[in-house]
């Protein structure tokens, strides 16, 4: 059963709800925030620029613990918690769509997330658990002896150069959708940009199309 959406504005299909939407702004600061301070206590000419070292240091480990958080509490969220298992399902439309990217077609059949989407949010769970686990490490010294310190710093140092690239890729394809990102500001999308880049997705209570799967019959509106 489908947990019901927040109302919509007329005209437009509910996304994302309120739960949903605090998670990632939320998560967003935290992530800006680690890769700021770390900018800060790495490059060199920024370090030169900082007085107190010992507390960027601090920001920079508690926003790092802090990082699940977020989603941890967003949990209590049934909708939220719908979006994940969407999130976790790989599908033979999110095959067709990494086939369609390859041939650089602009038929891209996807749900409510398209693979790039889904595999960008595994990679970042995978990435914020070993930039957690490496963190602690670096930050108790006493729960492991110096060769597994000295690895994890090297893999936290190294991931977190990654995460920096992943981040602005993802800041650069929202750039580039102004809608995905109204989307993700107020919950709910335009019609015809679900259909053009989420052809299958299926409507949620309250769209245009009541309970009608949009990838056919959406993208026959669409053409007329």
């Amino acid at each position: 059963m489908r947990p019901p959406a927040e109302p919509a504005a007329p005209g437009r299909i509910p996304r994302f709800s309120a739960a949903e939407r605090w998670v990632h702004r939320v998560t967003a600061a935290l992530t800006a925030v680690c890769l700021v301070t770390a900018a800060f206590l790495y490059y060199p000419p920024l370090s030169e620029l900082v007085g107190r070292r010992r507390l960027v240091v601090v920001v920079h480990e508690w926003c790092g613990l802090l990082l699940p958080v977020p989603l941890l509490l967003g949990l209590f969220s049934r909708a939220l918690r719908a979006d994940l298992t969407r999130l976790n399902r790989f599908t033979g439309l999110d095959r067709e769509w990494l086939r369609a990217v390859r041939r650089r077609s602009f038929h891209r059949p996807a749900g409510k997330f398209n693979a790039g989407q889904k595999l960008y949010a595994a990679w970042t769970a995978g990435a914020v658990l070993v930039m957690l686990g490496t963190g602690l490490l670096m930050w108790f010294t006493h729960l492991a002896p110096l060769v597994w310190r000295t690895g994890a710093t090297f893999v936290h140092d190294w991931l977190a150069v990654a995460v920096a690239v992943a981040v602005a890729g993802h800041v650069w394809m929202a750039v580039r959708d102004p809608e995905a990102r109204r989307g993700m500001r107020t919950g709910s999308v335009d019609p015809l940009w679900a259909v053009r880049e989420h052809p299958d997705w299926e409507y949620p209570e309250g769209g245009p199309a009541d309970g009608e799967p949009p990838g056919q019959a959406g993208a026959e509106r669409h053409r007329r």
